[in-house]
């Protein structure tokens, strides 16, 4: 299996396309050859932890309501062209991801961080959910089958546990200059910036299954 590192916000919608567009590659191949790990970077590292009012931020973002909307008119256009139909207008604040990283940490001790993931964008893309919220959290854990009742995910999130190794994690994909996401990277080797379209990954796939034939006949001969 081939490491794959993906370092995303569950928040960020073009690492929801990236991921559709992952998603559909590997439908078509029985042989994906990724160990898929996820990493934290925070769009909004100083965001207040009870998150601000959705319009509020996106109008500072990006300076206005009109480049908003274009903006977004934009990213709603890729995401249906990738299968996915966001609900922007339900989603009331932008909130502080911190504690959804520690809680995607937390599901890789049972593989389930993928899941999780998954989880996290349909609560906030799809139903408008407050993923900043522990009880939106936890109910995320639930239904990735992470944690059955929820009580565990909701007394770590009481805790610091892992706070301090989050933003270490973030701050260290920084120092090694990634600047925005998604941002995968193929082997601890190759890097790939930006939601790739499904076209890509198959090359992608293509060229490892080629690589590891190469490397098993080299092994044969010897």
């Amino acid at each position: 299996m081939i490491k794959l590192d993906i370092l995303s916000d569950p928040i960020c919608p073009w690492c929801h396309i990236g991921k559709a567009h992952l998603d559909r590659a590997l439908e078509t191949r029985t042989d994906s050859p990724f160990a898929v790990e996820w990493h934290p970077f925070q769009l909004n590292p100083d965001m207040p932890a009870g998150g601000m009012d959705r319009r509020e931020y996106l109008e500072g973002k990006f300076g206005g309501r009109d480049n908003a909307a274009r903006v977004y008119g934009r990213i709603a256009e890729a995401a249906a062209e990738a299968g996915i139909e966001m609900d922007f207008d339900a989603i009331s604040r932008t909130p502080n991801t911190l504690d959804a990283h520690r809680m995607i940490h937390w599901a890789s001790k049972d593989g389930r961080q993928t899941a999780v993931v998954s989880a996290l964008f349909k609560a906030y893309f799809h139903d408008g959910r407050d993923i900043g919220d522990h009880d939106v959290l936890c109910g995320v854990a639930v239904e990735a089958g992470m944690d059955p009742d929820g009580v565990a995910t909701r007394r770590q999130l009481r805790s610091d546990a892992d706070r301090d190794l989050t933003r270490a994690r973030d701050a260290l994909a920084r120092e090694r200059g990634v600047t925005g996401v998604p941002t995968f990277v193929v082997g601890n080797r190759h890097v790939l910036p930006g939601a790739q379209p499904p076209d890509m990954w198959l090359r992608v796939i293509e060229d490892l299954s080629e690589d590891a034939g190469a490397v098993n006949v080299g092994r044969e001969r010897n």
